[in-house]
């Protein structure tokens, strides 16, 4: 587990360079979840560390494979000086323990509600995960173990997690693609739904 996790952790510094700082955060009956903060320009990338140290597994199998499995860590950014994003630190921690404590599996095009803003004033409680590999290239275990993938959070107003839950994440992306939504924007507003 800290093999994987210390992986993980250079993978994030190769590619984001050195955190400006972190955080850690326990939830009963959980690992410890660290969110890590990094600063580039106008940018503040926010990643999670612990989330991958074992596999997600399927909540139906009678038993979970404590070494295959798909593993991932989450990453959110948004433009700096805004809002209070730093709040979002307890509420990543949270969506990246979901695994271990709602038994879900995190993929892509999955929504992670929090039913409460993601941090003070935010015009968003819920994320859609969008595909890996764009900004962090997926790290590659030793077999038999899954790659961990580091899926990128796209933070989304209640109607828009409303409208994805009907059309789907691919129409909700696309029409954020359409109307030059800018999806890093702490406080941008809804994008058209009609």
């Amino acid at each position: 587990m800290g093999d994987v996790l210390a992986l993980v952790e250079a993978r994030l510094r190769t590619t984001l360079g050195e955190p400006d700082a972190r955080a850690a955060v326990t939830f009963l009956g959980t690992d410890r979840m660290e969110v890590l903060r990094f600063v580039d320009g106008d940018v503040i990338r926010y990643a999670t560390l612990g989330m991958s140290a074992q596999p997600m597994a399927d909540p139906t199998a009678v038993l979970a494979d404590q070494v295959k499995g798909p593993r991932a860590e989450l990453v959110l950014s948004v433009r700096a000086g805004l809002a209070d994003t730093d709040k979002v630190l307890r509420p990543l921690a949270v969506l990246a323990a979901s695994p271990q404590v709602e038994g879900v599996i995190v993929a892509p095009g999955a929504s992670l509600d929090l039913g409460e803003p993601l941090w003070p004033g935010a015009p968003f409680s819920s994320v859609l995960v969008a595909e890996s590999g764009g900004l962090v290239e997926d790290l590659e275990l030793d077999d038999p173990m899954d790659p961990v993938r580091f899926l990128p959070l796209l933070p989304m107003t209640p109607n828009e997690a409303a409208w994805k839950r009907v059309k789907g994440a691919q129409e909700l992306q696309e029409r954020w693609l359409s109307h030059g939504t800018n999806l890093r924007d702490p406080l941008r507003a809804s994008v058209p739904l009609d």
